[in-house]
């Protein structure tokens, strides 16, 4: 008899469905990773353009000059920012965050000249390690906060009422004396804030930077002293 050939077996049908590449399923630490590999990029580019706007200016400041200060493409940069303009308010929105940190501990239960005091030292601590935030800061404001007022217009002004609040409440229990709230805040912002917006001018006439840590804390101490010893009942 003759020798029959194996049949092959018959070749298997894809679904055009199947046929489409499957989902790539990362692992949580892959996940993670990429998520810090994103954040650290795009803090490179925030801290590289908050040194050249703080210097420069928006209109004094390219594109092309924060994407080669942060190392990167200005493609890349533009996957995270659309524009300058955009880059610009984040920068701005970041310095709001910083700034308005050290107020938001503030609480009636606190001991008032505690609580104002570590607040001086905070402040001064980011005059002392962020003078390029606190100048770009000033300077947006001097230009009448024209990419910022909507941000002022809400959480600065929702969280300056509610802090005002609690100062009124430390007079009302003879904690401090008589003191308008808000004038005290603005009081605070500006003392500690000359350190860091006019830091040529101190180093100038003192000889210091915020960055001698003796002269730091001398600053700290008579700032304090001056603020509290105008505030506390006597």
């Amino acid at each position: 008899m003759p020798k029959t050939k194996a049949l092959a077996a018959p070749a298997s049908k894809e679904s055009p469905a199947r046929k489409r590449a499957k989902p790539v399923v990362r692992s949580a630490s892959a996940v993670s990773r990429r998520l810090r590999q994103i954040e650290d990029k795009r803090s490179a580019i925030l801290g590289a353009a908050l040194g050249l706007f703080s210097r420069f200016g928006l209109h004094g400041t390219s594109i092309d000059q924060v994407a080669a200060r942060a190392d990167v493409s200005k493609s890349n940069l533009l996957y995270y920012f659309a524009n300058k303009e955009e880059l610009y308010v984040n920068v701005l929105r970041d310095l709001l965050a910083l700034w308005l940190e050290p107020l938001r501990g503030f609480s009636a239960e606190q001991d008032p000249s505690q609580a104002i005091g570590d607040y001086i030292r905070r402040k001064l601590v980011i005059s002392r390690d962020r003078p390029d935030a606190s100048r770009l800061f000033c300077l947006e404001m001097i230009q009448g906060a024209p990419l910022l007022r909507d941000e002022l217009d809400r959480e600065l002004r929702t969280l300056v009422e509610r802090k005002s609040e609690v100062i009124a409440a430390w007079v009302a229990a003879g904690k401090l004396a008589p003191v308008d709230p808000q004038h005290l805040i603005y009081a605070l912002w500006a003392i500690t804030q000359h350190y860091a917006d006019f830091g040529v001018q101190v180093q100038a006439l003192s000889g210091h930077t915020l960055d001698d840590e003796a002269f730091f804390e001398r600053t700290v101490e008579n700032v304090q002293r001056i603020v509290l010893q105008g505030i506390t009942p006597r």
